[in-house]
């Protein structure tokens, strides 16, 4: 027995029963009456049973009848629901957004753009998920994310959509009383010519300070590497040396005591981008979510020192 059935069916069937009558139910529905009975008997042809008892007065349901409104009205509710979340989908307000970011950039730059974006999407689930800066494209090659926000400046890209959102500007760190302090700007030739707390290689830090010492025609002395932001600034508040970073790591080193001055000669930016597969269509609610990033400097959001909107 086939007992195929659609949501409309579902709801005439509902309506019917609700109302009480053919008549009533007709009138709810804008449908002739005798639509309305056709429909119910091809149910019950279809289920194998009566729904409803026929009255001169009134129509009353069987007990297969209150059984299969009950189901009629859970499945209805259950499809409608499913539907209202797939138009939320449609227009950004529901669905899922990963992210793929640098560390300092997950914690200082995107925590205000996403409290922006979620007052206005409160239903779209956002995945933040921080990595080193080759891990970060990688990730959005290979599909495991819908986005990223990182520094690509000096990396292949050309089969990505890059779109710069911010700048931070280079500066040297420094433990407090270093005569550093005096200056309002230190060169790279000043910088190189103390111990320098370097970061790895792995990092896109060590990376763009590597060519500016190069640009600066200076190589520093490096009297440790490490990775973590926390432990550079860890070892030069130690007073085991000086390092640079860019504004938006500054934040995470407040807690050392440090104090920084801007580095000059030559002027050394990071440019932060949005960056997407152009070839991969994007929800709606990643849609939504790159359109905050892009718009953030309109909705007033700060950043910290050296650190600018594009």
């Amino acid at each position: 027995m086939r007992m195929d059935l659609t949501v409309q069916q579902l709801r005439v069937v509902l309506a019917v029963h609700d109302a009480g009558s053919f008549t009533a139910a007709a009138e709810v529905l804008v449908q002739a009456q005798s639509s309305l009975s056709r429909t119910v008997l091809e149910v019950e042809r279809r289920l194998g049973v009566a729904l409803f008892e026929r009255t001169t007065r009134r129509l009353e349901p069987t007990a297969e009848g209150r059984e299969f409104v009950a189901i009629a009205r859970s499945t209805v509710a259950a499809f409608d629901a499913n539907l209202r979340h797939f138009a939320g989908f449609l227009d950004g307000q529901r669905g899922r957004v990963r992210v793929a970011t640098l560390p300092s950039l997950a914690a200082i730059l995107l925590p205000s753009i996403v409290s922006v974006h979620q007052r206005d999407h409160p239903g779209v689930r956002l995945s933040i998920e921080d990595a080193l800066a080759a891990e970060v494209l990688e990730r959005l090659r290979a599909g495991e994310v819908d986005l990223a926000v990182t520094v690509v400046s000096g990396e292949p890209v050309d089969d990505l959509d890059v779109t710069p959102v911010a700048a931070d500007r280079f500066c040297c760190v420094f433990p407090p009383g270093h005569p550093f302090e005096a200056a309002a700007e230190v060169t790279w030739t000043e910088l190189a010519a103390e111990a320098f707390i370097a970061f790895d290689r792995t990092t896109s830090i060590r990376q763009h300070l590597d060519r500016a010492f190069a640009e600066a025609s200076t190589r520093p002395r490096n009297a440790v590497e490490a990775r973590n932001i926390s432990a550079v600034a860890g070892l030069v508040a130690a007073g085991l040396g000086v390092s640079a970073v860019p504004g938006l790591v500054l934040p995470l080193m407040t807690f050392a005591g440090v104090r920084h001055r801007p580095l000059g000669d030559p002027r050394m930016e990071r440019r932060i981008a949005v960056v997407r597969v152009p070839h991969r269509p994007l929800a709606p609610a990643a849609t939504a979510f790159r359109e905050a990033i892009t718009q953030a400097s309109r909705y007033g959001i700060p950043l910290p020192a050296e650190t600018n909107w594009l």
